[in-house]
């Protein structure tokens, strides 16, 4: 019996590993900029009806200060980490995802199961060049979707995936 380690049990090293592009970071971040807006509008309005004169405002000023910082450390700290967990491996008869920094998580696709191959793309990712790649599969637990392919690795991934897929089904 060997004995893994929690890194190979969920990132086996004598695989090739690919990761997603480093452009994810950047449409993420502008995501959580939008969360960002929010608590800072309410820290300037405070400040401007506090000024005014008008009611007290400072406790939602301070809990706008706080709700930013935290997301001011997601957006500089958490976002380039959890982007740079994610990774995809192909084998012979399955296709690995990994991903999770703190939670990690690895799910395991065999070709054969799959039965939708999505790529998809918002107006960010577009402009960015990169897509989602998403397997369907039966199983409603399945959360087979790898973000921030770019756009020719995606197609060139979902052909190959449905190759495999098809070639997996003619067996049964």
């Amino acid at each position: 019996m060997r004995d893994l380690t929690a890194d190979a049990l969920f990132m086996d090293p004598s695989l090739e590993w690919s990761r997603v592009s480093p452009k994810l970071v950047t449409e993420r971040r502008l995501a959580w900029s939008v969360l960002l807006l929010v608590p800072v509008g309410l820290l300037v309005l405070g400040g401007v009806l506090g000024g005014t004169g008008t009611a007290s405002l400072w406790p939602f000023a301070l809990a706008a200060a706080v709700v930013s910082a935290a997301l001011a450390a997601g957006w500089f700290l958490v976002i380039p980490r959890a982007v740079a967990s994610w990774r995809y491996a192909e084998r012979e008869q399955d296709l690995l995802v990994r991903r999770g920094r703190l939670i990690r998580r690895l799910t395991v696709v065999p070709y054969g199961r799959m039965q939708v191959i999505e790529v998809s793309a918002n107006p960010v990712s577009q402009r960015l060049g990169i897509a989602t790649v998403t397997l369907v599969t039966a199983s409603a637990n399945t959360d087979a979707r790898i973000p921030g392919v770019p756009e020719d690795t995606a197609h060139a991934l979902r052909d190959r995936l449905a190759a495999k897929g098809e070639a997996s089904a003619a067996g049964l």
